[in-house]
């Protein structure tokens, strides 16, 4: 299994990104999908979470109307948007597999079973 995180870099406080997940050597269009990030210095934090159908998202209260998950089962990839950028959005993102089927549990990273290997993203004031 193999999860390819990209499309991190260095942006300015506005600006926007689109993070991408490729995945490899798994059934992805049965599994939710995650992204959790962690900033310097602290631990990881949930970031959003994608259902298996793609019709339903989830996301922390920090970026919740900024950030928007989606997934395409064709390319088996799935992706973050992030609008409106702040310094407080720096961090390592990371995408990971949930194959439980509980939503309820999404922000937690204890249900997640495989992960990406991160991105950088830096956002500067």
């Amino acid at each position: 299994v193999q999860l390819q995180a990209s499309g991190g870099g260095l942006v300015q406080a506005g600006d926007s990104l689109r993070l991408s997940c490729a995945a490899s050597g798994l059934p992805f269009s049965i599994y939710a999908w995650g992204w959790f990030r962690q900033p310097p210095g602290k631990e990881r934090e949930f970031v959003g979470a994608i259902s298996l159908s793609g019709a339903s998202a989830m996301y922390a209260a920090s970026v919740e109307g900024r950030f928007t998950i989606s997934r395409d089962n064709a390319k088996n990839t799935v992706y973050l948007q992030m609008n409106s950028l702040k310094p407080e959005d720096t961090a390592v993102y990371y995408c990971a597999s949930d194959s439980t089927k509980m939503p309820g549990r999404r922000n937690q990273p204890s249900v997640y079973d495989y992960w990406g290997q991160g991105t950088q993203v830096t956002v500067s004031s």
